[in-house]
Formats: structure tokens, sequence, C-alpha cells
């Protein structure tokens, strides 16, 4: 699994502790930033890490911002990305399960550690299972376009 990771400075320390787990899993991740407290816009980050996963680069991502909000509206801008904002492990759960989301977002404002690592733990041993969902997500994988493309 290919990962991308990615805050803004309200999350590089929530951002860390997860680059340490994901480490320890033996999991390899792309680091987008930020890559410290210095303030920077989720966007920037958000966007690319998205574009990788709607390239085919990357499979998932994780991003954190203050509240997980910023950079979930961001990455769902990208077309063919769904993301999720989780603070639990079953909205984590079902994100991957019924919505097939490819980007989890969390708020370090939140969220701390020790439910951080549930959900992260369950999102990323969580499989689409497809099913009456596949319906609904190809719906959405359906009406994806590109911003640039609106009338």
């Amino acid at each position: 699994m290919k990962i991308g990771i990615g805050c803004d400075h309200n999350g590089y320390e929530l951002k860390e502790q997860i680059k340490t787990y994901l480490t320890d899993l033996g999991i390899q991740y792309a680091d987008f930033g930020c890559h410290s407290r210095e303030p920077i816009d989720y966007p920037d980050i958000a966007f690319q890490a998205a574009e990788e996963i709607a390239a085919g680069r990357l499979d998932r991502a994780i991003l954190v911002c203050g509240t997980g909000n910023g950079m979930n509206i961001s990455a769902n801008k990208i077309a063919g990305v769904r993301a999720a904002l989780c603070h639990d492990p079953l909205s984590a759960e079902k994100a991957r399960k019924s919505n097939d989301a490819q980007v989890l977002t969390m708020g370090a404002w939140i969220v701390d550690w020790p439910i951080a690592e549930r959900v992260l733990s369950v999102w990323l041993t969580s499989e689409f299972e497809g099913g009456a969902s596949l319906r609904k997500v190809e719906k959405v994988k359906a009406k994806d376009f590109r911003c640039d493309q609106r009338v």
C-alpha cells in the first residue's frame, strides 16, 4: 500500500506521531509536509496528496489540520478522490468498507493520540466491501468532474 501523509501547522505534531506509527508497522509513506510549525495553507498540502491518488501514484492518504474539515473539503475537490473526516473508529471503518474512501482526514484539535491510533488502525486494515455500497460509490464516481470543467 502506498500512502501519503500531510498536515498544516496545526496538525504537525499529530502527523509526526502518525509517521512513527506507520514506520513501526513497516508501512512506507510519502510526506507532503508541512515540516514545521510555521503557518501553511492546508489546501496546498491536501491538493498535492489528493492529486497523487487521482493519478494512481498513491493508494491512500492521511491528512491532518486543526479540525480535519479544511483538509477534507480540499481533498474532495480533486476528481476521483473520496475523503472522509473520521474522529472515531466506526466512522473510519465505514468510510473504507462502505464509501471506499482513499483519504482519511482528522483534526488535531479534536483527537488525541490514543484515539487517532485506533482510528488509523481500523482505517488501514479495512477494505471496501462493495455489495449494496458499490452502486452508491459508482454514482459518486460518475459525478466526478474537475473544477475547471464547470460551466
